[in-house]
């Protein structure tokens, strides 16, 4: 695979590549990376707590009511 500026992947112990390294500064504005990273976070919570809708409008109305 082609070296790319900016990207750096680094290996296990075995020498198996495992994670990458990206440099903001370069990548950090790039829409498809924002997309990847949303839908890792989406992925990690899949089957966690969730809340009704209505549930969250009260909290946030009552959010509003404590900083007014």
């Amino acid at each position: 695979m082609p070296q790319i500026a900016g990207i750096k992947y680094e290996t296990d112990a075995h020498g198996t590549r495992r994670y990458v390294r990206i440099d903001l500064k370069r990548f950090g504005n790039n829409e498809l990376l924002e997309d990847f990273l949303d839908g890792l976070d989406a992925e990690i919570r899949r089957g966690g707590e969730t809340i009704t809708l209505e549930e969250f409008k009260k909290s946030m109305d009552n959010r509003q009511k404590k900083h007014v």
